[in-house]
């Protein structure tokens, strides 16, 4: 479920069209790393060009830039973006954006355990067609240089209730 504040929006949450957020982890050495992709489904009022416009408008209300570069916000003061973790469910939150969503535990365990999740926020909508969860297309999707560069890649710290 995704809602949107009613307060003043420098872009159109109809142009965003559906928002579909997906959790993964992927094993490194080091652990495992839970990553996070939200991207919409390009089927906004105005086409998947507009809602690649509200996508950059939304992150750059929240202080966010989609050029490929990765952010720390773990540490940022003032940085209103998160994921909250609550049992059995979770939560992409930043300014003007909650998106619930209800991730594998696994990927719960990695992201308690680090405390952040990487976030990829793509510009471009998923690919049309593609049933939203698929494994084969999440992978491509996101090993694709085009996604890479024009998103942003965050790490946000992860909370629960009590934190």
């Amino acid at each position: 479920m995704t809602s949107t504040s009613t307060e003043t929006q420098p872009w159109r949450a109809a142009d965003l069209g559906s928002l579909v957020v997906m959790a993964w982890r992927r094993e490194t050495p080091d652990g495992d790393i839970p990553f996070l992709l939200a991207c919409s489904l390009g089927d906004g009022t105005n086409g998947p060009d507009a809602g690649a416009d509200a996508v950059r408008q939304l992150l750059d209300s929240a202080g966010l830039a989609a050029n490929g570069g990765l952010v720390d916000a773990t540490g940022l003061q003032g940085q209103s973006a998160g994921v909250l973790l609550v049992p059995g469910a979770a939560s992409l939150t930043m300014p003007h954006l909650n998106a619930q969503f209800v991730p594998p535990p696994k990927w719960v365990a990695a992201a308690e355990e680090r405390a952040y999740v990487y976030l990829i926020f793509a510009t471009r909508p998923w690919p049309e067609g593609a049933e939203p969860g698929d494994l084969e297309t999440l992978a491509a999707f996101t090993e694709e240089e085009e996604t890479l560069t024009s998103a942003a890649h965050v790490l946000l710290p992860v909370r629960g209730l009590r934190n």
